[in-house]
């Protein structure tokens, strides 16, 4: 995997940036991922948006 589809996950709650993840730029050209993810700042699950670099 190339770093040019490396994002990174920003919670909504707290903003930290704890998770990277890959995307596939073919498929989700326009649309921000955002995933439900366990936050360690938080200590539980919130909702994580893809952030620019």
């Amino acid at each position: 995997m190339s770093q040019d589809n490396l994002i990174i996950l920003k919670c909504t709650k707290c903003g930290a940036r704890v998770h990277r993840t890959f995307k596939n730029k073919r498929k989700l050209q326009q649309h921000k991922l955002e995933l439900n993810k366990y936050c360690e700042v938080c200590k539980k699950h919130t909702p994580h948006k893809e952030i620019k670099k």
